[in-house]
């Protein structure tokens, strides 16, 4: 006979009144979780609908790249094909990393167990009655991860061209001194938006769905060497995958302040040359 109850109290699970045995500080991962996710999304939240100070010459924020709305001068690199849009820039990209991510097989673990306590820690009891998993509805949504992350790629490719537009020279009235500028650019933007590209893309190809795309529904690995070769390689980057996803959402918040400070004159760009 089928039954709803799951999970810790389903028949044939000892019953064990107590939530748990574990005498850790099993409760800090989840805790450290909720803060930082929660910081990230308020700190998120707010950026994307200022919709402004997010371009300081050559530097363009990536919550608002590619820029294709009513942007700043400068700041848009493949035209502004959404002009038209009466909220910020920002709001016309971010749903593809942010889909990325939050449909993301490491966040998914991360804030079931931080947000929902789904569950709070391995060998903790959740507070749910119920489990249904992902097959309902909106949690469902969750397989179109796949798909996401064929958007992240182009999005990694895209913050990759920021990088090169980071070593353009600076107009002159952004320029020190008498004016002139030199015909590179490096400053301490170009490095923190270097790193950031750089945690960007071991976050991308470290993904599940990436190892899945490179060697998945093959047969024979033998035949096919060139897949196998990169399954390894993807393979290797996954067992750091969540390392990267911390990483990477540390460092594009990081930039983003940068520029902000940036252009709202708060500080100036540590230039090297």
């Amino acid at each position: 006979m089928a039954t709803t109850d799951h999970g810790v109290t389903s028949p044939g699970r000892a019953h064990i009144e107590a939530r748990t045995l574990r005498e850790d500080r099993w409760w800090l991962a989840p805790l450290t979780t909720f803060v930082v996710f929660s910081a990230f999304v308020v700190y998120a939240t707010v950026r994307a609908f200022m919709g402004r100070d997010y371009y300081a010459s050559p530097y363009l924020s990536p919550f608002y790249s590619p820029c294709l709305g009513d942007c700043v001068e400068g700041a848009s690199d493949f035209g502004q094909p959404f002009s038209w849009w009466p909220l910020s820039a920002a709001l016309i990209i971010l749903i593809f990393p942010l889909g990325f991510r939050m449909t993301c097989y490491y966040y998914r673990k991360s804030y079931y167990r931080a947000f929902w306590l789904s569950p709070p820690a391995c060998g903790v009891a959740e507070p749910h009655s119920a489990y249904s998993g992902e097959t309902k509805f909106p949690l469902i949504l969750q397989n179109v991860h796949r798909y996401f992350w064929y958007a992240a790629v182009v999005v990694g490719l895209i913050l990759t061209y920021d990088v090169f537009l980071a070593f353009r020279p600076m107009p002159a009235e952004y320029a020190v001194g008498d004016g002139e500028t030199s015909g590179v650019h490096m400053g301490l933007g170009t490095l923190l938006m270097i790193a950031n590209v750089v945690f960007i893309w071991l976050y991308t190809l470290s993904c599940h769905s990436c190892r899945h795309v490179v060697g998945g529904r093959l047969r024979h690995f033998s035949k096919h060497p060139v897949r196998y070769k990169l399954w390894t390689w993807v393979s290797k980057l996954n067992g750091s995958h969540g390392r990267w996803a911390w990483y990477s959402l540390f460092s594009v918040a990081l930039v983003d302040l940068y520029v902000f400070l940036l252009a709202t004159g708060t500080i100036q760009d540590l230039r090297f040359f």
